[in-house]
């Protein structure tokens, strides 16, 4: 018999989510006896509740960024676009304008929202995930999403706490941003192609996507 708190959280709503991010599919986590929210590709939650967010990765970045003091924080799941300026030059000749203005925005955007809702921009601290070498014929898009976002990082001073990058497995991520801890699942055999397909997906998505205007940090 499951106890009376596991079913009164089943029956509970969420608590109500910052302003914005109320189309994020929330629901309740058993294995972590929490409120959860889950972002796909393309996707970034902010929160200043006791919550935890999840994302599944293969070569795209996630960034669990937070303020150490307030506890508001929050994650993304991006990728850079493989454009052809990207094609016809070597991976460590750098990302395209298009490339690192895309991953900026991806990187802003987080961090704009958590210092809209009570951060402050001395306490963020960051962890980053993912990047691996999944999709198929995009043997570099991976490295080319974890060296942009590591430079990032650098260059914005955001201490960055921990990363687990690369190799060739997709990974759960579980980030709690009230307490700053993460749980990390490398998933050594994929069940169907769901998760290459979604990114391939998202991929050729960005490729003709643009990002209207410039964003500013406060």
């Amino acid at each position: 018999m499951e106890s009376k708190s596991v079913f009164s959280h089943r029956n509970r709503k969420p608590p109500d989510a910052l302003s914005g991010f109320e189309g994020i599919n929330r629901y309740w986590d058993k294995l972590h006896q929490s409120f959860a929210a889950k972002i796909l590709p393309g996707e970034y939650y902010v929160t200043s509740h006791d919550e935890v967010i999840v994302t599944v990765l293969g070569s795209c970045i996630s960034a669990c960024i937070r303020d150490k003091i307030f506890g508001i924080g929050g994650m993304n799941h991006f990728m850079l676009p493989h454009t052809q300026a990207d094609l016809s030059h070597h991976i460590h000749s750098g990302p395209s304008t298009l490339a690192s203005r895309y991953g900026s925005y991806a990187m802003e955007m987080l961090i704009n929202d958590i210092l809209k809702h009570g951060g402050r921009r001395e306490n963020l601290e960051v962890k980053i995930f993912g990047g691996g070498k999944i999709l198929r014929n995009m043997t570099d898009v991976g490295v080319r999403n974890i060296k942009f976002v590591e430079e990032y990082i650098a260059l914005e001073a955001i201490p960055l706490l921990s990363e687990d990058t690369g190799d060739i497995y997709p990974r759960k991520v579980v980030y709690h941003p009230h307490s700053g801890k993460v749980k990390v699942k490398k998933l050594r055999s994929l069940h169907n192609d769901t998760l290459i397909k979604r990114e391939e997906e998202y991929q050729q998505t960005i490729e003709v996507k643009s990002v209207a205007g410039d964003i500013e940090l406060f």
